[in-house]
């Protein structure tokens, strides 16, 4: 008795699919041709001349130490309670998470200047015969409103949720299964977290600390009306833009942005190239 190959079943004939992969590259180019000329028109626009005068601004000069320093320590501080609040999102079940969820998405989804008047709301709360922002700047003498601080706080309350997300997609990439051989070992929680979960999530605590940064860079509303865009006091690069178009100042305008565009494009570099896939997640 002989057994015969199995017959493989005839393909279908389609049709070519030539015009649906055009139909696809057609819809999607147009938006990435917008980009692409949004980048060459400032690109063309900006002269070697434009950017020198830029940097030779003291204003603009300003505005570029304060947004480094600033957006430094916005991405520290997203990533000091992102590695908490994503790794409680990724692995434990609570009440109230639903809720917590919900709340860490509202400043991705608010309008920015939404954003900067619920916290220029918030330091007017009074505590007593004077405001929240009256006490921190009579009797600790640490003034926050339309001061160097709330800059900090206005990208903070941004960037930090970006930096949430990013985290929490890290450690549900990372399989649970060697932190719990590492509790049956006798380590504790927390010895488990430091010695095993966050050696493997490093690379996304360094996307997570770079989304924070680029996004800390970009942000103009809750800055604008939190802190104010006063020249060499919260002028940081965004507000440069405005400061420079208010005054009819295009040349202006246009290098700094082509600054932020350089910036920007360094830092996506870095996430694309070291980070992992949790970092372009986060920026979608």
């Amino acid at each position: 008795m002989s057994l015969d190959a199995p017959q493989t079943p005839p393909q279908p004939r389609g049709r070519s699919d030539v015009p649906f992969l055009l139909a696809l590259g057609l819809l999607g180019g147009l938006y990435v041709l917008l980009i692409v000329g949004m980048l060459v028109a400032d690109a063309s626009y900006t002269t070697p001349g434009h950017l020198w005068d830029a940097l030779k601004s003291r204003e603009i000069r300003y505005a570029i130490k304060l947004s480094l320093i600033s957006c430094t320590i916005t991405a520290i501080l997203s990533v000091w309670v992102a590695v908490p609040l994503g790794y409680l999102l990724s692995r434990y079940r609570f009440r109230g998470k639903a809720l917590l969820d919900v709340l860490l998405d509202i400043p991705i989804v608010l309008p920015p200047l939404v954003i900067g008047l619920c916290l220029l709301i918030l330091f007017q709360v009074p505590i007593g015969s004077h405001t929240l922002d009256e006490f921190l700047r009579e009797w600790l003498h640490f003034p926050v409103t339309y001061a160097i601080p709330s800059v900090i706080i206005a990208q903070f309350a941004v960037a930090a949720a970006f930096a949430v997300r990013t985290m929490r997609v890290t450690f549900d990439q990372i399989s649970p299964r060697q932190e719990q051989v590492a509790l049956t070992l006798g380590c504790s929680r927390s010895q488990a977290f430091w010695q095993v979960v966050l050696p493997q999530a490093r690379r996304g605590v360094v996307t997570a600390a770079t989304v924070a940064w680029a996004r800390a860079l970009g942000e103009f509303g809750p800055v604008l009306i939190f802190s104010g865009a006063t020249r060499l006091h919260t002028e940081v690069l965004p507000t440069s833009v405005f400061l420079e178009l208010s005054i009819g100042h295009l040349e202006g305008a246009v290098a700094v942005s082509a600054l932020m565009v350089v910036v920007a494009l360094v830092v996506l570099l870095i996430v694309r190239l070291y980070g992992m896939e949790a970092g372009p997640t986060a920026l979608r």
